[in-house]
């Protein structure tokens, strides 16, 4: 994160990031125009011009899938969080893909005649009622315009300008754009396609999609039915043992309230903050303390553990909770303090010599 406004803040992992990712994207569309060329040799309906339409639409259509694939993957397994550290520009890099293919579409389809191209692509087809010959086109132009909506407040200037709720409801139409893409595939390639292997492939894409989520979704909601004991003092919840608790990582844990708390085990000490990330909501209790901060696993951003602030300049601040340590279980006051309040850690080495005296 950045304390002033950078376009890109540029970082030797966003660089291997990019370089990755952008020589994964040609190899992808200078292996499907060779493979192309021999599939569909024989193909006169196929041109060279088709031919490129499909690999960027195809290209597109499977980044989007893979970037709406790595949030459930990582709920899934931790090793897949630095894909996830920056998304975004997976995302951006998608959008320019899928602008390319939208623009040489209509250049190729509607670039020809008396009529603006874009005119000519509002106008050329209105059978709304018919599912054969329904405009598919303007499936896939509404999901371009949501993912360029995307892409444009993809900054983190728009996410404090906006709010964070509201930015994350904005980008949750990533969704919609996908499932838009989908019938634009469906009623529109693949209405020509005889061939029973490319239905087969975008079921197959939907199928991993949904159920990665699905998968995801199960995991929280068994986390979540993990009964949490009441301890004999009231207000306070017996969260889990010392033992549980891994240096320098974080383990979140669910209050009666619904609400989750990050404990943190860190140089002898225990913490509990909130869960939750003040810049989009990651959870705080999958990362791990970097340079004596809590990082967010998502996108970086640091607090304290004692306090819940982020280092400055920077002024975000979570809420904090009382720690204590009761026969080797990690004790929780499931009262909140204030954002930013400075909580006295739970000390093990101090239940430890209380344990040895008794």
């Amino acid at each position: 994160m950045s304390a002033k406004f950078h376009l890109i803040s540029w970082t030797p992992y966003k660089k291997r990031y990019d370089l990755i990712m952008g020589g994964l994207v040609a190899a992808y569309l200078l292996g499907f125009l060779a493979v192309g060329k021999l599939v569909w040799r024989e193909d006169r309906a196929i041109s060279d011009e088709i031919l490129v339409l499909r690999a960027l639409g195809t290209c597109a259509f499977l980044m989007l899938n893979i970037a709406l694939c790595i949030g459930p993957l990582t709920r899934l397994d931790r090793r897949f969080l630095p894909l996830l550290y920056n998304r975004r520009h997976l995302g951006v890099a998608t959008l320019f893909v899928g602008l390319l293919h939208g623009v040489l579409s209509i250049g190729f389809y509607h670039g020809f005649g008396r009529l603006n191209p874009l005119m000519s692509f509002a106008k050329s087809n209105s059978e709304y009622r018919s599912l054969s010959a329904f405009p598919f086109e303007m499936l896939g132009g509404a999901a371009l315009l949501i993912l360029l909506v995307m892409a444009v407040t993809s900054h983190d200037v728009w996410l404090n300008k906006l709010t964070p709720r509201i930015w994350k409801g904005i980008h949750m139409l990533v969704y919609l754009a996908w499932g838009l893409l989908v019938m634009h595939i469906a009623l529109g390639a693949l209405q020509a396609e005889r061939n029973l292997l490319y239905g087969t492939l975008l079921l197959l894409v939907v199928i991993v999609v949904s159920g990665l989520h699905v998968m995801a979704g199960r995991k929280e909601m068994t986390k979540d039915r993990i009964e949490t004991l009441l301890s004999s003092d009231a207000g306070w919840i017996n969260a889990c043992s010392v033992a549980q608790l891994s240096e320098g990582r974080g383990r979140p844990v669910k209050l009666p309230s619904g609400e989750r708390v990050a404990l943190f085990k860190y140089d002898g000490q225990i913490f509990a903050i909130s869960n939750v990330c003040a810049h989009q909501g990651g959870p705080l209790g999958e990362g791990r303390i970097v340079d004596g901060c809590v990082t967010c696993p998502w996108h970086g951003f640091q607090y304290r553990p004692g306090d819940g602030c982020a280092p400055p300049p920077f002024t975000e601040k979570l809420k904090t909770y009382e720690v204590r340590i009761k026969n080797g279980q990690v004790m929780v006051n499931i009262q909140a303090r204030a954002p930013g309040t400075a909580i006295e850690p739970a000390r093990i080495e101090e239940e430890g010599e209380a344990a040895h005296v008794g």
